[in-house]
């Protein structure tokens, strides 16, 4: 088996707007999904075209380009943060999620980008830049909010507001026209689930997604997508579907044009974080947006050393299996149960996928 393979199963409604009761119908491949975490895979990308462009580097100071982006390490010395290491999530950064109610983001009023929040971008990443850092840049792996200080590094590269950035640097150039940081089409926005152990439950607009015992859990708020203030999160905020992803990954996986060079995909996929622990995610390491399989036994899934990995909080997952030319995109509106690389749905399927291979 090879190429290019979409998945977009039936899982639940299509909505025209939020709330009421509303008729059930079959996921379409024109079906609109919020893509939390996948937005990293767009925003990421884009942040590579700008070096590309000789717009940016990679081991240049974010500071260059944000000065008041100067958070400090928790004695209060000065770090030196990279955009290779907010891509690859050795930053020193946090997520509000991984930490308890009354963590210091919460504390600081940080959003994650999926909650119902008045704040704008710029505020939202002075606010994370006054939580102190985790490690010293570049000796540890955490998932963070590095992202959405890349989504600010790109507006301020480019002179204007990230959707059109995005649109600008990726989107456009690959003749993607419904995914970006607002519904083109409400009529074809899933409706979300949240997965309990008495089956699916439609996501409230003020949900909090427990994940274990020590940590608040994910604030999502379904309505965000609808809101014309919320401020454009390049880790969580952006509104697609599976074909338009599918095809920014069949351009990385075949080269990268007419976006980025070979060399800068290759960049992309290697592992930043080699000889670091991923602590949610055994088996993996992390390359500029995506995570990276090292050992599919400890990871537990049936894949080949070197397949790039995401998903995303609303229950999605993508893959890249570059050694068998195989992309894989499985969109669905079960939150947290399809999402990759934690849920069981992309587990069996990967595990269906390659019992055929």
């Amino acid at each position: 088996m090879s190429g290019p393979l979409s998945f977009s199963p039936w899982m639940g409604n299509l909505s025209i707007a939020a709330p009421p009761a509303l008729p059930i119908a079959k996921m379409r491949e024109d079906t609109l999904f919020r893509l939390a975490s996948v937005s990293k895979l767009y925003v990421s990308t884009a942040a590579m075209v700008l070096v590309a462009q000789g717009r940016l580097a990679l081991d240049e100071p974010v500071d260059t380009w944000l000065a008041d982006f100067r958070p400090k390490l928790a004695d209060g010395s000065a770090a030196r943060i990279t955009l290779r290491h907010l891509l690859s999530h050795t930053s020193g950064l946090g997520y509000g999620f991984l930490e308890p109610a009354d963590g210091p983001y919460h504390r600081a009023g940080v959003s994650d980008g999926m909650d119902l929040s008045d704040i704008s971008l710029e505020e939202n990443i002075r606010r994370i830049a006054s939580v102190p850092l985790l490690f010293q840049p570049g000796t540890a792996w955490n998932y963070s909010l590095a992202t959405d200080v890349v989504g600010g590094l790109i507006a301020r590269v480019t002179g204007v507001p990230l959707p059109e950035a995005v649109r600008k640097l990726v989107t456009t150039p690959l003749g993607i026209n419904d995914t970006g940081f607002a519904v083109a089409d409400p009529v074809h926005l899933a409706v979300p689930y949240v997965n309990e152990a008495s089956g699916p439950r439609r996501m409230a607009d003020a949900e909090i997604v427990p994940l274990w015992e020590e940590v608040e859990g994910l604030r999502l708020s379904p309505a965000r997508a609808f809101d014309t203030n919320a401020f454009p999160s390049g880790g969580a905020g952006m509104i697609g579907t599976a074909g338009d992803t599918l095809r920014i990954l069949e351009t990385l996986r075949r080269g990268g044009e007419p976006l980025l060079p070979a060399e800068l995909v290759s960049e992309m996929a290697t592992d930043h974080a080699a000889g670091m622990d991923l602590a949610p995610w055994p088996g993996r390491g992390f390359g500029l947006g995506f995570t990276i399989l090292r050992d599919p036994a400890a990871a537990g899934f049936a894949e080949t050393p070197g397949t790039w990995r995401m998903g995303g909080a609303y229950g999605h997952s993508w893959s890249v299996d570059p050694a068998n030319r195989l992309s894989l995109v499985a969109f669905t509106n079960a939150g947290l149960e399809g999402q990759s690389p934690g849920g069981r749905f992309p587990a069996d399927i990967t595990r269906a996928i390659y019992d055929g291979l």
